[in-house]
Formats: structure tokens, sequence, C-alpha cells
């Protein structure tokens, strides 16, 4: 097995298996299709443009026999009325090839921006679950890189395809016009073309989609290099990134490489075949000159109609590499497409937006597990009586986030179901059941927009006192106020203009602002001081009277004053109770609370 054969055969069997190209192509015609009017046209225009490129070879022929078989036979005036309109009709070609060029970027870019809009659209339809498995970078890379391959394939390479169809036809009938003794050297040389190029569109095609690939996990790396400077600089693990970068870097170089290299072989050995022909029909043109076959001019015109039909053919190799690039692109585009979305409400859901939400949640016999071979939930009850404030304390790993997945629905159970005010959620509709929640979570998140707009996120009718009460309940509208433009300051891309407690603290905000029955607050106050955090609990007690909150917290002084604090162990409640209750309890939250006291007095 040759390198070629080898590296061919790991591409295939890397990641996920191919679709049919066939289907692919299909796919993108429909993009096409949506832009039908637009692409006659063009094919009007490439039409137009070849005919009349086409014409000037049998005028450049003619303009030759003008000149007779000597200086005393030229027919000047003939000459140059043919050479004019030669010159005529390949700059009206040329015209019209611009105008072509223009029409195809503009249909290129209604394509891109109907595929990308599809894509993030579909993005926004997927279950959380898949983000979970697939790396920010490699997505970020199909909706950017993976469709701008795709459409420099569609304003190119379409174009040149149109073009050489087109203009092979057109040639060949004009060769067949003149000569078709001379055409039939085309019958060996052309087929030799046709084999040697789809042999190499077989091997390179899946050294392109490893190529796609690669690129993808290196935008996947180096996403999280980019997000985790501060903890590399602080770890000082420069040189360790940097060698990971460097192992990263160099399989996608070397991707890039064998993909290119191998394509680019195309090109030259098809090259070669036309120049071959080309030979041949200079031989046995002359041939039949000597004997008074064919004219000078004739035979002058058969090469430049035999290059005209050759070149095409050529230029189709040269861009089988781009159209096998765009092919693996099109592939992961489609792939992302092609993803189950979560699935629909059942007709009959109930809507929680139609009904009054009191609150309460009961969980029974819950059991799950991200992978179903690795239960991490096990047969857990819970009952939470409406405006109850249920902390969820135990050790990492312990299943305290799963369980919040599992209540907002981003997950469903293996078994076992929830239930909210007696609906079980699998039967509620998944918006209106997210929308009973307001959640803060540890990872805060902000987008580029006022801070207005950021704390009236979850409620688009907010006005600017409703915005205000939320911050001075959330301790915030102080500093707001100190701000230069106060709320309508812009924040940067994630925020990075204020303080990570003060992002909290928005978040917060934001949360509070919902008129929601339930609350979900994981680590809310992680980033944020001991003086404001107690500050911050005392509003969130105001603001939480009647609401069913649960509360995720390592630092057990913030859970005090819980209605029902549950210890989860290994996917199970093994201890439930106040505070009070569960420290004469002397159990795991006892060695927890005493453990965390114990740090803070040393």
């Amino acid at each position: 097995m040759n390198k070629m054969d080898k590296l061919t055969k790991e591409a295939k069997h890397g990641g996920v298996p191919p679709k049919n190209r066939k289907q692919v192509l299909l796919r993108l015609g429909k993009y096409l299709l949506k832009e039908a009017r637009t692409i006659l046209l063009a094919l009007l225009l490439t039409l137009i443009s070849n005919v009349l490129s086409l014409i000037g070879p049998s005028l450049a022929g003619r303009a030759i026999d003008f000149f007779g078989e000597g200086a005393g036979h030229v027919d000047f005036p003939n000459v140059f009325k043919t050479i004019s309109l030669m010159i005529l009709l390949y700059i009206i070609s040329s015209f019209f090839a611009y105008l072509l060029a223009l029409l195809m970027i503009n249909i290129s870019q209604k394509v891109v921006f109907r595929m990308r809009k599809d894509v993030f659209e579909k993005l926004t339809e997927l279950p959380v679950g898949y983000f979970d498995r697939h790396q920010t970078g490699d997505i970020i890379s199909r909706i950017t890189y993976d469709i701008d391959t795709i459409n420099t394939s569609l304003s190119n390479d379409i174009i040149q395809i149109f073009t050489s169809i087109i203009t092979v036809i057109g040639s060949l009938i004009m060769m067949l016009l003149i000569s078709p003794s001379l055409v039939l050297i085309f019958g060996l040389t052309i087929p030799l073309s046709i084999l040697f190029t789809r042999f190499m569109s077989r091997k390179t095609r899946p050294l392109f989609r490893e190529r796609s690939k690669k690129l993808g996990e290196l935008n996947g790396f180096v996403e999280e290099i980019i997000s985790g400077q501060k903890v590399i600089k602080a770890y000082h693990q420069e040189d360790v990134m940097i060698k990971r970068f460097d192992e990263k870097n160099d399989q996608a170089v070397e991707a890039f490489y064998n993909a290119e290299y191998y394509s680019s072989t195309v090109g030259p050995s098809v090259n070669f075949i036309n120049n071959f022909s080309l030979s041949l029909v200079s031989i046995f043109g002359a041939i039949l000159y000597f004997k008074g076959a064919l004219s000078i001019g004739n035979v002058s015109s058969f090469v430049l109609y035999s290059r005209k039909f050759s070149g095409p053919i050529n230029e189709f190799a040269n861009i089988i590499s781009e159209l096998q690039s765009a092919l693996a692109a099109a592939e992961r585009v489609f792939r992302v497409l092609d993803e189950n979305v979560e699935p629909l409400d059942d007709k009959d859901a109930v809507d929680l937006s139609n009904v009054e939400v009191r609150g309460e949640v009961v969980m029974k016999g819950l059991k799950f597990g991200y992978d179903p071979s690795k239960i991490i939930i096990d047969q857990l009850d819970l009952v939470a009586k409406p405006g109850d404030l249920v902390a969820i304390v135990g050790p990492t790993g312990a299943g305290k986030t799963t369980l919040i997945n599992l209540l907002m629905r981003f997950y469903d159970p293996n078994e076992g179901c929830i239930c909210i005010d007696g609906h079980d959620i699998k039967k509620v509709t998944r918006a209106s059941l997210r929308k009973s929640f307001a959640m803060v979570l540890q990872d805060t998140w902000l987008f580029q927009g006022s801070i207005f707009d950021n704390i009236a996120y979850g409620k688009p009718d907010a006005t600017l006192e409703d915005v205000m009460e939320a911050a001075k309940a959330a301790k915030i509208h102080s500093f707001i106020t100190h701000l230069p433009h106060g709320y309508e300051t812009e924040l940067n891309e994630e925020g990075l203009n204020i303080s990570q407690g003060q992002k909290q603290l928005l978040t917060i905000a934001r949360a509070m602002l919902l008129d929601s029955k339930m609350l979900i607050l994981d680590e809310a106050t992680s980033n944020v001081d001991t003086r404001t955090e107690r500050q911050i609990q005392d509003a969130m007690r105001k603001l939480m009277s009647g609401k069913t909150s649960f509360v995720i917290a390592h630092r057990l002084s913030t859970i005090q004053n819980a209605d029902v604090i549950l210890v989860i162990d290994q996917g199970k409640i093994v201890e439930k109770g106040t505070h009070e209750e569960l420290l004469k309890l002397g159990g795991l939250y006892s060695e927890m609370y005493h453990s965390q006291f114990q740090s803070l007095i040393s």
C-alpha cells in the first residue's frame, strides 16, 4: 500500500462516515434553486459570453487566409475588418463575463447567507447535550470557515463549470465543421484525462474531509486557550500549551499538505495530456495542409479551438481540489443541519403560561446518567412545596448540577419523573417550563450591549424603573449609577470591562427581574465578596418570598436559612433537614460544615 492509499484509508475511517457525494450536491442544489431566476440569467450571460468568444478563432483563421499565398495577394481591407470584428466580439464577451462574475458573487452571497442562517437557527434548536459533546471552536469553524469555503466554490467554480461546458461543446462543434478527422485525436486523450481525474478525485476526497476536521479541532483548541489565558499564566503553563498547540498545528498542516499535495498533481498531469493532444493536432494538421485538405487558416483555427477545447478540461482538473474541499465543508455543515433537535412537545402538552403556577416540585425515583452505563443519579425522591427554599449540597460530582439539568429538562431522566404542580414535565411544553424558572449560573454570561439590555434580557418589556429596582435588590445600582453612561453603559464582549463579581451581580439582577414562581441559583454568589454576599442573601430572601427556590451552594454559610437542605452523595439524598437539624445529626453535612468553618478560622 503506497503512502497516498494509506492516507486515504486513514481519512476515510476517521470521524463520522462521509455522506454520499451526490446527496451533498443535491442539497447544495436546493439552495441554488431558490435563486433559480438569477441562475437562469447567469446561464444566459454565460452562453452569450462564450459564444461570442468562440467566434474569435474562426475569424482569426479567416484573417490568416486573407493573406493568401504571398505578399501580393494580401487583402488588407478584409484583414482589418476581420480583426476589428474579432476585437469587438472579445470586448463584448469580456463585458458579459464581468456581469456574470458579479451575478455569481451575488448568488453565492445569498446562498451562503441562507445557509449560515439555517445553521445558526439549527444551533438554537439543538439540545444542550450537543454542545456538551462538541468543542465550541469546531462549531464556530463550521459556521465560518466551512461555509466560506462553500462560498468560494459557488462564486468561482460554478462559473468555471458553466463556461467549461459551453466552451467544450462549442469548440467541439467548430472543430467538427473544420475537420472531423482531426477530432478523432481527442478520442484517445480525453478519456485518459477523465479517467485520471476521477481516480484522483476519489483518492483526494477523504483527504479534504480530514483537512476540515483537523482545522475544526485546531480552532476548538485555540478557543479554549484564548478563553483560559489567565489560568494558563497563573499556573505558568505557557510552554505546555505551546507544545500542545504545535501538535495540533502539525496535524492540521499535515492534513492541509496531504490534501493540497495530491490534488495539485491533477492539473499538471491533465495539462500534459492536453499538450500531447495539441502536438498531435499540429502534426496531423500540417499533413492535411500539405495534402491540400485544409487551408493554413483552418489549421490555425483548429489549433485555437483545440486549445479552447482542452483548456476547460485542464481548468476543471485544477478546480477539482476546490470542489473536493467545498464538498468536505458541505458535509460538515449538513452534518450539523442533520442533528436531532429537541423532540417536539406532545400535542396535548400543558402550557404553564396558561395556568397559575404555584411552584410545587416533586421528583420520584429519578435515575439518570449522561452515559446510560454510568448512572449519576440513582432513585432520587424529592418534594418541594410552593415557596420553599431548597438548598442542595454535596461533594463534587454528587449530581447537584445534573439535578438542575433534569429540572430544566435539558436532559430527560432514564427512569422516574419530575412533576410541577402535578404535571409531569415530559407533558409540559419546554418553552413554558423554562420560562417558569429564573436561573443564575456560576458561569456568568453577558452579551455585547448596554447594562439595561443585559438585565432586561429575559423580560424585553421591562421599564427602566423595573430594571433599577432589580439592580437595587442585587446591590449593583450604586455601581451602575457611577458609570459614565449609567444604565446605558455598553458592555464589551463577555462583559470584560467590569469585574467578575459585578458580572455576577448583573446576572442576579436579571433573574430577580423575572416574574417567575421558581428560581434556580447554581453557585450564584461564588464570585461575590462575603459582605456583599450577606447583603444579597437578605435581598434575595425577600424577593424569593413565595417562590420555590433551588440553591446549589458549596459555601454552607449561605444556605443556613433554607427551609430544607438536601445532602446528595453518589446521586442519592443521604440527609435531609434544616441547618440545625443536620448539624445535630452529625452526618456528612455536619462534617462538611465544620471542615469549612475550621478552614475559615485557620
